[in-house]
């Protein structure tokens, strides 16, 4: 085995690519992919799983002959197999093709020890575990790469800095601003429906996805977009009026909703909205719940404002996303500091009633809170 490794490594000290720049982002990967330049061996890592299974096809579209796909194309679940397996399916030569694409997933040396503890040979340090050794002397016929549907990697990790040395780290993130407006457009256009600008950025504000709180990927806006594409005619454009009449409101806009209309006395608008809250079947102390977060956010905002804190300072101390300190501020205007914290009163009060009582007078509970809100404070 020693004179196995000595022998790819000095192959890898004569022609080796001497990497390690750091992370890549998906587009600047479907670049190289495009370009036919790949490296021997990747870490996919992040939470928009939409964009590494894309990725994956692309690989595969680009490099792999669908005839001979079972011969060069390869999926292991990590947590299945050991070194010697992976290492049998990166030295297999391709068949009638210039690449071997390997994929591992769910690696446990990528996990915690504690996870990792019980995976067998995967329960040795990285550092110590052979795999980190061997994927320094790839040869250029392979790409093995790892993937890791998770948030973020322990970059400290032998293995980690061993693919960042010798290939690369790409990391699969949320779209953001135009990136996201341009998929959003271009996969409606794919159901020939057209989406003007303030629209898309209607559809993506009620989706949640930029929410950091919320686990939506790509996926969910895409069903979205079929939902509303199947529902309209060819000659349609989707309209705000339509995507209301078809998204399904998020518990967090529909309790800015209710917080507007208690805002504005408007009691019966405010419970309305809470009975279709309720109808949908959210459970009520989650929507007390969300209602405390709001009142609670909105005095923390008018406190620091009174101390004389600046709305940029206000929203770095407050640790909430633009778009809820936005709406916190707004709807922070009809309210003084002694009628939110008579609100919080109200909350507790509510609160302790529906943990003490049957179901049956929760409902009624918060219609009570809901009209001490607007009248009463």
């Amino acid at each position: 085995m020693e004179d196995f490794y000595a022998n790819k490594c000095y192959k890898k000290e004569q022609g080796g690519n001497g990497k390690g720049d750091g992370k890549l982002n998906y587009k600047e990967f479907i670049k190289k992919v495009k370009d036919k330049d790949l490296e021997p061996v990747y870490l996919f890592y992040g939470d928009e799983y939409y964009l590494m299974d894309y990725t994956l096809k692309a690989i595969k579209d680009t490099f792999i002959d669908e005839s001979f796909e079972a011969l060069n194309y390869v999926v292991m679940n990590g947590s299945e197999v050991g070194f010697e397996k992976i290492l049998n399916a990166c030295e297999t030569l391709p068949f009638m093709s210039d690449k071997r694409i390997v994929i591992v997933k769910n690696l446990p040396l990528f996990q915690s020890k504690k996870e990792a503890s019980s995976q067998g040979e995967w329960n040795l340090p990285p550092s110590k575990n052979p795999l980190t050794k061997y994927i320094e002397s790839l040869e250029d016929y392979m790409c093995l790469i790892f993937l890791e549907k998770q948030k973020s990697i322990n970059k400290s990790n032998a293995l980690y800095k061993a693919i960042n040395k010798v290939g690369d780290v790409v990391e699969f993130t949320k779209l953001k601003g135009r990136d996201l407006d341009n998929w959003v457009k271009g996969k409606f256009k794919q159901y020939n429906k057209s989406i003007s600008i303030p629209a898309i950025n209607y559809f993506i504000q009620q989706s949640s996805y930029l929410d950091p709180n919320r686990s939506k990927t790509l996926y969910d806006l895409e069903n979205e977009i079929i939902k509303i594409s199947n529902y309209m005619t060819n000659s349609q454009e989707v309209t705000k009026e339509i995507i209301d009449l078809l998204m399904a409101q998020p518990l967090e806009m529909n309790i800015f909703n209710l917080l507007n209309n208690i805002s504005q006395k408007n009691g019966e608008n405010a419970i309305r909205l809470f009975n279709e809250m309720f109808m949908s079947n959210e459970p009520v102390l989650r929507i007390l719940h969300m209602i405390v977060r709001q009142i609670r956010n909105m005095l923390h905002y008018k406190m620091l404002r009174e101390k004389g804190y600046s709305k940029g300072e206000a929203f770095s101390k407050m640790g909430i996303s633009k778009y809820e300190y936005e709406k916190v501020s707004s709807q922070s205007n009809n309210f003084t500091i002694s009628q939110l914290e008579r609100a919080m009163l109200y909350c507790l009060e509510a609160d302790k009633t529906i943990k003490s009582s049957s179901a049956d007078y929760h409902r009624l509970a918060m219609e009570i809170l809901i009209s001490n809100l607007c009248y009463q404070i």
